[in-house]
C-alpha cells in the first residue's frame, strides 16, 4: 500500500515537473529562430523587402510586341542556385502549387486550370511495391505514392513578352509564365522516354510568394536576394526556344534533322537575342 502511494506522489510531482517546465517554456513566447541565430545576426532583409508592383501600362500605349519562350538549364554554372540542396526552385514551386499560393495551369495561355487531385497525380507517382508480412509469411502487394525529386528536375521553361511603351518610350520585358519540365525515364531500361511540362504558373501572381524565399548566393552567404530579385534583375542564364509567329514554329523544327542542328539551334537562338537587342538600340538616335 505505501508503495503505491510513493509511486503516486512521484507521478504527480513528475508530471508538475513537466509541466512547469513546458509552461516556462510557452509563457516566454520567444521563437527559436530569435534565441539561436545562425549567424552574427538575424536575417529579415529578404522577408522585409517589399514586391514592387508593375507600372500601369494602357493598351494605347504599347506600340509593338513580342513573345519569347526560353529554357533555364539548372545544370549551367549560372543557374547553380535552382539545384541548391536546401531549398531547391522546384521544391519551391511545389509548396506555392500545393499550399494554393498559387494556381496552376496546363496550358501556357492560362485558360485550363488543373485541379488538386490533377496537381497530386502529376506530383505524386503511385507505384505498388512486395512486401512480406511477417505474421502470415504471405507477399503482398501494397501501393506506394512517390513524390518527384527535384533532382530529376533539370529544365526550367519561361514565358515573356518584350514591348514598346511610347508614353515612357522604353522598351521593356515582363515575364508571364514559368513552368517546370520533367525527364521521364523508363523504369526498366533506364532510357530516356521523352520530357513533360508538369504545370504552368502565372508568374504576376507567384511575385509575392517568390519574395519569402531566399536563394542562396555562392559568392555571399548573407547576400539578400529572394527568387523575385532573381527573376526581375534577370540573373539566370538561358536560350531561346521559340519566338511568337504565325507559324508558330519553334526553333527546333526549323532546324531538325541533320548533322549541325545542334549548332545551327543555338545560332538561331542568339539570333533572336541580338534581333531584340537591335530593335531598342534602334529607337534612339546618337
Amino acid at each position: 500500500m505505501l508503495n503505491k502511494i510513493l509511486l503516486t506522489l512521484f507521478s504527480v510531482c513528475l508530471a508538475f515537473g513537466i509541466n512547469a517546465q513546458q509552461d516556462i517554456i510557452t509563457e516566454s513566447g520567444t521563437p527559436l529562430e530569435d534565441i539561436y541565430i545562425d549567424g552574427v545576426v538575424k536575417r529579415t532583409l529578404v522577408e522585409d523587402s517589399p514586391v514592387l508592383e508593375y507600372d500601369h501600362v494602357r493598351e494605347a500605349d504599347v506600340v509593338w510586341e513580342r513573345k519569347v519562350w526560353r529554357l533555364i538549364d539548372v545544370r549551367e554554372k549560372m543557374n547553380i542556385a535552382f539545384r541548391s540542396p536546401k531549398e531547391p526552385f522546384f521544391s519551391v514551386l511545389q509548396g506555392m502549387v500545393e499550399d494554393g499560393d498559387v494556381a496552376a495551369f496546363r496550358d501556357e495561355d492560362f485558360k485550363e486550370p488543373l485541379t488538386f487531385d490533377e496537381i497530386d497525380q502529376k506530383l505524386n507517382r503511385i507505384d505498388t511495391a512486395i512486401i512480406w508480412d511477417p505474421d502470415t509469411y504471405e507477399e503482398k502487394v501494397q501501393i506506394v505514392k512517390n513524390q518527384i525529386n527535384w533532382e530529376d528536375i533539370n529544365k526550367f521553361r519561361i514565358k515573356e513578352v518584350w514591348y514598346f511603351d511610347k508614353e515612357l518610350s522604353t522598351f521593356n520585358n515582363r515575364i508571364l509564365a514559368i513552368a517546370p519540365i520533367l525527364d521521364r525515364i523508363d523504369p526498366d531500361t533506364g532510357e530516356f522516354k521523352y520530357t513533360e511540362v508538369l504545370f504552368w504558373i502565372y508568374y504576376p501572381e507567384a511575385r509575392e510568394p517568390f519574395s519569402r524565399h531566399r536563394v542562396q548566393n555562392g559568392n555571399n552567404d548573407i547576400a539578400p536576394m529572394s527568387w523575385y530579385d532573381l527573376f526581375e534583375n534577370r540573373y539566370f542564364a538561358s536560350y531561346v526556344l521559340k519566338e511568337s509567329n504565325p507559324l508558330d514554329l519553334r526553333v527546333q523544327d526549323v532546324y531538325y534533322g541533320y548533322e549541325k542542328e545542334g549548332i545551327d539551334r543555338l545560332l538561331e537562338s542568339e539570333k533572336i537575342k541580338q534581333e531584340l537587342f537591335n530593335f531598342e538600340h534602334d529607337l534612339w538616335e546618337y
